[in-house]
């Protein structure tokens, strides 16, 4: 089962997510959710959940 993780505002932000969670070794897919917004949902593996959150902090806070 998947579970969304986070929604990135544009597809160029999703994709940069993708890849570096990607290079850590999770498995991710993008869905878009809103055309029209441009909101993309990243989505990772339940049993993932907790180690991909960690990871996706530090790719956030770095990217501040």
């Amino acid at each position: 089962m998947w579970t969304v993780i986070y929604i990135a505002p544009t597809a160029k932000i999703a994709e940069s997510i993708k890849n570096r969670l990607t290079q850590e070794g999770f498995l991710v897919k993008i869905r878009p959710i809103n055309m029209s917004k441009q909101q993309f949902e990243i989505l990772v593996p339940s049993g993932e959940l907790e180690e991909v959150q960690e990871v996706l902090n530090h790719i956030l806070n770095s990217q501040r």
